[in-house]
């Protein structure tokens, strides 16, 4: 198989994130190693694509294992052509049960290159300290999956979980900044006419805002924009206000 039809397969084969790669070889180790040799039974010479987390993709032929690790001959580079243009923050207010895990995910999925756990006054949920230092590895692991299944080109992170009136203070000025309010009747297309580089969502639980914490955004220079007439669950919510940015900013 030649380089060419290499690059049209690439989205069948399986791919990796390691940062342990010199100009022809790459090296993958623990849990994807076990992956590699125990789940996906991959031989010597089977393509994968390994990224390096920043943007940079490689085609790569298996080559053989050595010390827990699996190495790959690299066979062509390019840069990743999945990224978004746009760098997204979504601060994504607890919704109960495990939904925060499909938010994840599917934030992933579409785009997000941050997603930021936060506490607003009607979250039902409001799990502890001790709580969020459990859930916060599981979302991770889960923003890692999905990077990988979808093709992205960084690992998104998943920060730590903060309180609605720190969210101001942490996006600066120049970013685009947009709160998604329930009660908003302006759609995104007209609530902001340029999108910067950087753009940093906010999007409520099950409850929705009080009215007081949407002033607060507002009177700190935030667009309040609505997603449409029907009221969406929390979950679907994040995934609507993505596909919008995305499509908005060309990177559908």
């Amino acid at each position: 198989m030649d380089n060419i039809e290499l690059k049209k397969e690439r989205w069948r084969y399986p791919r990796f994130f390691t940062e342990n790669i010199s100009e022809k070889i790459a090296a993958v180790s623990g849990e994807d190693a076990g992956h590699i040799t125990k789940v996906l039974r991959m031989r010597v010479g089977d393509i994968a694509v390994i990224c390096d987390g920043k943007r940079t993709d490689y085609l790569g032929k298996l080559a053989g294992f050595e010390n827990g690790e699996c190495r790959f001959e690299l066979v062509e580079r390019s840069e990743n052509l999945a990224e978004p243009s746009v760098r997204v923050r979504l601060f994504q207010a607890f919704p109960k049960s495990d939904k925060m895990e499909f938010i994840v995910q599917k934030a992933v999925e579409c785009g997000a290159s941050e997603i930021v756990p936060i506490f607003s006054k009607r979250c039902v949920s409001r799990p502890d300290e001790k709580a969020l230092k459990g859930k916060l590895p599981r979302y991770r692991k889960i923003a890692l999956e999905a990077a990988k299944q979808c093709g992205r080109g960084i690992i998104p992170t998943v920060g730590e979980a903060v309180d609605f009136s720190q969210i101001a203070g942490l996006c600066p000025q120049e970013h685009t900044r947009v709160l998604f309010y329930e009660c908003a009747e302006i759609p995104l297309r007209d609530a902001v006419s340029d999108f910067g580089k950087n753009v940093d969502i906010v999007i409520g639980s099950e409850g929705g805002f009080e009215p007081n914490e949407v002033e607060i955004l507002r009177n700190s220079g935030f667009a309040v924009a609505s997603l449409g007439k029907r009221i969406l669950r929390c979950e679907t919510a994040p995934i609507a206000a993505l596909s919008i940015l995305m499509n908005l900013t060309g990177n559908m």
